[in-house]
Order: C-alpha cells, then sequence, then structure tokens
C-alpha cells in the first residue's frame, strides 16, 4: 500500500472528459477573481475608509461562505453537484455585477458578502465532483489539475485587473460578471451530456462522510489547520493586504500590486507544473509540510524589508509554497471521502476552516499594518503557517477505509 493510503494502481486510466469540463470553469473563474484582486481594496478605500475597513471587504465573501457551507454540504446530495455549481456560478455573477454599481461602502461590502453564498455552492459542488470523478490513485494529480486552472486562470487576471484599475475603479466588476457568465454557458453546455453528474447515486455499504465522522481521523484534523493557514495567509492577507502595503508602505500605483499578484500566480503555477501528482507518489504529509513552510517564509519576509525587489522574490517563494501545498492537501481530504460515498459535509467542513482564515486574516492583519506596522502584520500571519506546518508534522495519514472497504471507523495508523 502507498504512503497515502490507497492501494497500487495499474495503467494510468484517462481523466474523464467532464473533470476537464470543470477545469475550463475553474480557469474561467479564476480569471475573473484574479480581475478583481487589485481593485477591491483600493475601491473600498474610495469611499474614504481607512486599511482596516478596506481589507474587510476582502472578509465579506468568505463570512456569507462560512455561513453559507454547512447548508451546501446537505444541498449536494439533495439536488446534485452539476444544479449546485452552475446555480452558484450566476450567483456570484449577479453579485459581482452589482459591485460595479456601488455608491457606497456599505453597499460594497454587502453585494461583495451575497457572493459568497453562490461561491460556497460552486465550490463544495465542484470539489464533490471532480474528486467522485478521478480514477483511484490519481486525487492528487487531479487536485493538482484542479488548483492549477484556477491559478492560470488568475496570472494573467490580476495584470489586467491592475490595468483597468488605472481606467477605472469599477470595469474590473462588470469583466469578472461577464467572464461568470461565460463559464456558466460553458460548463452548463458541455456537463449537460453527461449522465454521471447528476444526484449522486446512494451506496447503502458505505457510510456518509460526516463532519464529527471526519473529525475523528488525525489527517482531516491536520488538513483543518493547513486549510485555515491557507485562507489566511494565501487567500485573505495576500489579496486584502498586498495592494495596501503596495500603495502605503511602497507608495506605488496599482499596477504594482496586479504585477505581486501575477509573481504569486506564476510561482504557484510553475510548482504545480514541476510536482504535479507529487503527494500521490511521496504522500500527503511530506508534501503538505513544505509547502507550508514556504508560504510561512515567503510570507513573514513581505514585511521585513519594504522594496519592491524583496516583495517580488517572496511573493515567488509564497506562491511555489501554494503550489504544493493545496493540491496535497485537498486530496488527502478526498482520500478521507473516496469515491463511494457522500462527503458533502466533510468537503464543506474543509472549506469552512480555509474561510475562517480568510476572514480572521485580512481583518487581523489589516489592524496590525494599521496601529503596529506591516512587518508585524505578514510576520504573524507566516507564523499562522508555521503552526499548521508543526500540526501536519505529528500526523500520520491512515488509510482511507470506504476505498478499501473497510467497515467504518477503522483506521490505519501508517505514516506519511
Amino acid at each position: 500500500m502507498s504512503a497515502h493510503g490507497e492501494g497500487a494502481s495499474g495503467p494510468r486510466e484517462a481523466l474523464p472528459w467532464e473533470v476537464w469540463a470543470l477545469l475550463a470553469g475553474s480557469f474561467l473563474v479564476a480569471a475573473g477573481f484574479g480581475v478583481v484582486a487589485p481593485a477591491l481594496p483600493v475601491f473600498a478605500r474610495s469611499f474614504g475608509v481607512g486599511v482596516t475597513a478596506a481589507a474587510a471587504v476582502v472578509s465579506a465573501l468568505p463570512v456569507f461562505r462560512l455561513l453559507f457551507a454547512p447548508l451546501s454540504g446537505r444541498l449536494v446530495a439533495r439536488v446534485g453537484e452539476r444544479t449546485m455549481y452552475l446555480g452558484g456560478l450566476l450567483v456570484v455573477a449577479g453579485s459581482t455585477a452589482a459591485c460595479a454599481f456601488a455608491t457606497s461602502y456599505v453597499q460594497l461590502l454587502v453585494f461583495r458578502g451575497v457572493g459568497g453564498i453562490g461561491s460556497t455552492m460552486f465550490t463544495v459542488s465542484a470539489f464533490s465532483l471532480i474528486f467522485r470523478l478521478a480514477p483511484e490513485g490519481r486525487r492528487g494529480q487531479v487536485s493538482g489539475l484542479f488548483t492549477g486552472s484556477f491559478l492560470l486562470g488568475g496570472i494573467s487576471g490580476p495584470a489586467l485587473g491592475g490595468a483597468l484599475v488605472a481606467v477605472d475603479l469599477r470595469a474590473p466588476f462588470v469583466v469578472y460578471a461577464v467572464a461568470l457568465v461565460v463559464a456558466t454557458a460553458v460548463v452548463g453546455g458541455l456537463l449537460a451530456f453527461s449522465s454521471g453528474v447528476g444526484v449522486r447515486p446512494t451506496d447503502p455499504g458505505v457510510e456518509p462522510l460526516t463532519i464529527s465522522r471526519a473529525l475523528r481521523r488525525p489527517t482531516y484534523r491536520a488538513a483543518l489547520t493547513s486549510g485555515l493557514a491557507t485562507g489566511w495567509a494565501v487567500q485573505g492577507v495576500r489579496v486584502g493586504l498586498v495592494p495596501l502595503f503596495v500603495a502605503v508602505a511602497l507608495g506605488r500605483e496599482p499596477l504594482w500590486a496586479g504585477i505581486a499578484l501575477t509573481v504569486f500566480a506564476v510561482g504557484d503555477g510553475a510548482m504545480l507544473l514541476a510536482t504535479s501528482g507529487l503527494s500521490d507518489r511521496r504522500g500527503r504529509r511530506p508534501v503538505v509540510v513544505a509547502g507550508l513552510a514556504m508560504v510561512a517564509a515567503g510570507t513573514a519576509c513581505l514585511g521585513l524589508f519594504p522594496s519592491l525587489a524583496v516583495l517580488l522574490v517572496a511573493s515567488l517563494v509564497a506562491g511555489a509554497g501554494a503550489g504544493l501545498l493545496q493540491p496535497a492537501q485537498g486530496a488527502a481530504v478526498a482520500d478521507l471521502v473516496g469515491s463511494r460515498r457522500s462527503g458533502g459535509p466533510a468537503l464543506s467542513g474543509f472549506q469552512m476552516a480555509s474561510d475562517v482564515g480568510a476572514i480572521v486574516g485580512p481583518l487581523a492583519a489589516g489592524a496590525l499594518a494599521q496601529y503596529v506596522g506591516f512587518a508585524a502584520a505578514f510576520g504573524v500571519s507566516g507564523g499562522v503557517a508555521l503552526v499548521a506546518m508543526l500540526v501536519w508534522l505529528t500526523t500520520t495519514e491512515p488509510p482511507a477505509p470506504a476505498e478499501r472497504g473497510s467497515p467504518p471507523g477503522r483506521e490505519g495508523t501508517r505514516a506519511a
């Protein structure tokens, strides 16, 4: 048995075409999100609010994601991943279009937050579907492709968003809304021809993986800590604080914030390409640990030396760390769920951990930046990733009982 808990696989099976359809959709979503990223905190500050309030806008979407996540996990099993996915895309499209016409900070905060409902709908459903379709023994590779599709879209998005900000602060939101409508049409049209992506058939021989059952597994608990760190340092602080750091501490134009975010995405994508399927071969834990170490170092160094060169190098290092971390931790959770049972609640719980980090991170780091300094803000954020790394170092990776045919609750103890 391999270190990550799956049996040795035979000849490499071709990935289902539905997986590629989801990858195309995630690329379009990420491209639009990248366009908005440099504009969001700057647009918030245009209403006369401070750094902390501007960073809070980044937290609005994950707040609603967090509140809606428990319900979305149950809805996936009832209405099917396809319906949830497409409906979620349309909700975010409407929310983003509304942001473009916001006339006050409160309106921007509310419109951005409502998009979190749609975000959790398509995130949980896509995560559930893509791992159900993934061939056994290749979940790490599929997780890397799924993450990479988001990042490939994100490579072009921030630079374009930084350029659009220079023209009109509202333009990036219009572009993102259009990208989401296109994603809905593309993915919906492709998946309409599939008979395998509707409501998951019930398997009476395998119990669903509830959050309470998942929490008994040490790997799931470790994934929650690294998910929190990912939400804090990679998703929250990177988007919420880097544009403000560029504007306030470095005194540079918003275009440089877009370039820094693009450098992060390039490092992330390059690492994904270089290490595709690495956690399938070497185990989840060592790959997650290495990724967390790079994220911690790259994030903590951002505020130590306020220069453009350090910002770009640190962004590249942190991005490469994220490229190692995210596919491996996602695949570790998918190992526990398996392909024969419903894991919507456990998947939504994993998403909730990331959302908590994305909510608390920009708020805490924004307050530290405003009252103590950017060095403290980025240092604490790097420390969160370091704590998660220590948790993974002391965690074993037991086999997934559902995939091995073992009774639920029997856990192996093999270390990664």
